[in-house]
Formats: C-alpha cells, sequence, structure tokens
C-alpha cells in the first residue's frame, strides 16, 4: 500500500475551508442575537399584556375587594384632611361587587363635606372601625355645601357599619351666637346634617355611632328600603334641631334596638314617608318620636302606616306626638303607638293641630287630616299633663283609639301645680276608649258620634287625588 504524501497547496486549501465555516457560524449566531432583540423591543410596546402574566391592580387595597383608605393617602391624625382618600377608596370600592371601604380603627380621620355617590356595584360595605371627625371650625366649611357632611347619592345595597363614630363636632354651630362673637365671622344660614342618603335604596345602617351633629344626625330623603340597628346618636340635650333619624319621602323602613339621646326629635317622620316601623328604641333626652311638623306654610303632607312600639322614653318633652300647621293639606292615616314607657315625660300622648314654632301664628282653617291613630299600653310618668289632643276647628281627628293608658304624674300629684294638669285634653277628637285608664279624664276625653263618619267621608273625598292611596 503507497503512502499519499500532503503537498503544502492542499493543507492551505484545507484552511480556508476551516475558517469560512467559523465565519459562517458566528454570522447565523448573530442574527439570531438581532432577532431577539427585535422581538423584545416589540412586545415592550404591545398594548396587549403577555399570556401568564398578572394585570397591575387598578387600585390599591388589602387583599381582594377591600380598599383601606390608608392606601389612597389618608393620615388617620386627626388634622390632616383625609377627604380626598375617603372618596379615593370609595370610588375603588364602588367599581367592585362587594367592595369594602376599611376605615381601620385606632386612628381619628378628618374628613371635609364629601358626597359619596352612585351607582355602585351591588353589596357595598363602608366599614367603620375608626373615628371621623368633622371640620371644627365653621368658616373651614365652604358655603356652597353646608346641607350635610357626608353624603351618599344615588346609591343601591350599601351598609354602613362597625363599632367606629362619626362625630360631627356641633359645639360651634349650636353656639352660633357666641361664635360670631368671638371670631367676627360670616354665620351661614344652614347647618349640616352628620350622614344623609339621597334618593338611595335597599340601605342599612348598623352598629355605628353618630355623636354631636351640627344639625340632624342620621336623614333619609327619597328613599326605599331602610333599615337602622344597633346605632347610638347622642347630642346634648340643649344642641337646637339635633333630630336623630329623620325621614322625609321615605318608605319601607325599619328602625330598631338603638339608643337616641338629643336635642330635637329622637326619630321625626316627615312628609312622603310609609310603611315605617320603630321598635326596640331607647329615647332621651329629647323631643320624643314625632310625626311631623306638616303642612307648613299651606305645603302638602302625606304620611300612613306607621307602627311604633316597645319603646322606652325618659326626660322628654313630648313621648310619641303628631304635630301640624295650620292652613297645611294632605292626610295623616294608619298610625299605631303601643307597648311604650314613659318616665318623666312632659306630655307622653300628643296631637297638636295648632303647631307654632314662632311667638304667634295666624289662624287658618285648613288642616291636614289625621284618622286612624292607635294609642295602646302607655304607661310611666309624666311631668306636665298626660294627654293632649287639640285638633282642627274645621277638620276633627278621626278615630282615635286611647286603650290601657296609665300616666301618672312624677312625684305625685303634689308634684304638679294645678289640678287642671292631671286632666286629659281632648278638642274636637272623636273615637274610642277602654280601660284602664289612668287618670279617669281619659275615659271622657274624645267625643263619640256619628259625625265622625260624615267628616271621614268628606275628606276622603276631598284629599282622594293629593296623597296616594
Amino acid at each position: 500500500m503507497k503512502t499519499i504524501k500532503s503537498s503544502p497547496l492542499l493543507a492551505m486549501l484545507l484552511g480556508v475551508i476551516i475558517v469560512a465555516a467559523a465565519i459562517s457560524t458566528i454570522s447565523v449566531e448573530g442574527r439570531k442575537h438581532h432577532v431577539k432583540k427585535i422581538k423584545s423591543k416589540h412586545r415592550r410596546h404591545s398594548k396587549t399584556t403577555p399570556s401568564g402574566s398578572p394585570a397591575p391592580a387598578p387600585y390599591p387595597s388589602t387583599h381582594d375587594g377591600v380598599f383601606n383608605i390608608l392606601s389612597f393617602g389618608a393620615m388617620g391624625d386627626g388634622l390632616s384632611d383625609d377627604s380626598k382618600a375617603l372618596v379615593g377608596a370609595w370610588k375603588a370600592a364602588c367599581k367592585v361587587a362587594g367592595g369594602k371601604v376599611d376605615i381601620p380603627a385606632g386612628k381619628q380621620f378628618l374628613v371635609k363635606a364629601v358626597t359619596l355617590q352612585g351607582p355602585c356595584k351591588d353589596d357595598t360595605v363602608i366599614q367603620i372601625e375608626g373615628t371621623l371627625v368633622a371640620p371644627e371650625k365653621i368658616g373651614s366649611w365652604p358655603k356652597s355645601n353646608l346641607f350635610q357632611w357626608l353624603n351618599f347619592k344615588w346609591v343601591s345595597h350599601v351598609i354602613i357599619q362597625g363599632s367606629g363614630t362619626l362625630n360631627g363636632r356641633g359645639s360651634n354651630w349650636w353656639n352660633l351666637d357666641t361664635y360670631q362673637t368671638q371670631s367676627r365671622k360670616y354665620i351661614p344660614p344652614m347647618k349640616p346634617t352628620a350622614l344623609r342618603f339621597y334618593a338611595s335604596e335597599n340601605v342599612t345602617v348598623r352598629d355605628i355611632s353618630i355623636v354631636n351633629s351640627p344639625l340632624c344626625h342620621l336623614k333619609f330623603d327619597d328613599s326605599d328600603g331602610v333599615k337602622v340597628n344597633n346605632i347610638t346618636i347622642s347630642s346634648p340635650e340643649n344642641s337646637p334641631n339635633t333630630d336623630g333619624i329623620h325621614l322625609q319621602n321615605t318608605r319601607n323602613v325599619e328602625i330598631q334596638h338603638s339608643n337616641i339621646a338629643c336635642g330635637d326629635d329622637c326619630v321625626s317622620i316627615q312628609t312622603g314617608s310609609s310603611n315605617v316601623h320603630i321598635h326596640h328604641i331607647n329615647c332621651g333626652p329629647g323631643h320624643g318620636i314625632s310625626i311631623g311638623g306638616l303642612g307648613k306654610d299651606k305645603s302638602v303632607a302625606c304620611v300612613s302606616d306607621i307602627i311604633v312600639e316597645d319603646i322606652s322614653i325618659q326626660n322628654t318633652l313630648a313621648g310619641v306626638r303628631i304635630k301640624t300647621w295650620q292652613g297645611g293639606l294632605g292626610v295623616v292615616k294608619n298610625l299605631t303607638f303601643s307597648n311604650i314607657q314613659v318616665t318623666d315625660v312632659k306630655v307622653p300622648i300628643v296631637i297638636d293641630q295648632y303647631y307654632c314654632d314662632k311667638s304667634t301664628c295666624k289662624n287658618q282653617t285648613r288642616a291636614v287630616s289625621i284618622s286612624g291613630v292607635k294609642y295602646n299600653n302607655i304607661v310611666g310618668s309624666f311631668t306636665v299633663q298626660p294627654v293632649r289632643i287639640a285638633c282642627s276647628n274645621n277638620v276633627p281627628c278621626m278615630g282615635v283609639d286611647l286603650m290601657d293608658i296609665r300616666l301618672r304624674p312624677s312625684g305625685g300629684i303634689r308634684g304638679l301645680q294645678t289640678h287642671q294638669q292631671q286632666q286629659a285634653l281632648c278638642w274636637n277628637s272623636y273615637g274610642k276608649t277602654q280601660g284602664p285608664l289612668v287618670p279617669s279624664s281619659i275615659g271622657y276625653c274624645l267625643r263619640k258620634s256619628n259625625i265622625g263618619a260624615y267628616y271621614s267621608q268628606k275628606v276622603a273625598r276631598s284629599y282622594d287625588n293629593i296623597c296616594p292611596s
């Protein structure tokens, strides 16, 4: 076998082939890297989130659906303005079904007048564990927003709950003369309500405390489906017009198991309200539980189907009362007051169709019609008069029932200035009485006559088109 010898020319040829192969490999790898860079750059500018990568959370939250106002910039020191944080947390929760605004315990959040607006996804919750405080200085309230402090508008299926407090810090508002003398500043014509719901439905307020509102503490306007349970309302007895709960043009309401102490009506029921059930309430001090005043400035009033039962009332101006101005028009009907314990109440049972908040009011013949009012098992003590039913001369009260009424003067008979104050007073009112009745004057207080049927039919026909049936 012959051995083949390599020549210098063959060696050179092999070297050229090896170098060319290496250069080709480097060029291919370079193209690969170049393609990767282009794809990566294109992906960064794409509006489509890559598959498998989580989308960024649109709002800060402690966990799914819970929005802590601290995450929205609230300081919670009682001095910094946390209004924007509350509004921001509300807007975030409003967009999520079952969303919750968390106001944590142990902190105090200064919030100016705000409107928290719907509509929202269903079942929005405001969890109040800390304290919300209103601005203390009257001058810091904007003149354009004096009607309410915390205003919920157009909301549905909303729950306000928790062990926290809304503090309206109303003392300066109650003493405006002193405030103006000391500060020499403008006195606004209105005072804000602490918590208000407007044009809302299926609203629940439970467990919270509302204290020292400049005006009314809790108000519902033009709403339907309201539940109030286990709340505490508190302001001094001498704080003017600080009603506890105020209903106007609101239907299908239940208020229960709550404590209300204020400077005006514990519960005030105004025109347009119907199907209201109030029970297991502790009321006092204050002005009691009131229907009205209705018919002011010749306005139309319509109130019906109210049940007030299992109530304790103490140290109040009135117990359960209906009050209307002369000259009004409309109907108040189907009211029941039962199982009510009164202690040191000035006048426990009141119907006043001559209500006047001035020193004198003009006598007028027109009046709101009152019919179908039942009082049953009203017991306890009074300091001025047990029963005062003063109905219009032209539109008498019809179907008033007084059953099982036992009212004794506080401290005994000697506690009253005159014998007349021990007597029940009824004027132009028709109905029936049923024992036991104390004092005995209640038994012959109401009129019994066929005139009742005549008047009720006449009034019903004349008011047919005024109030809904």
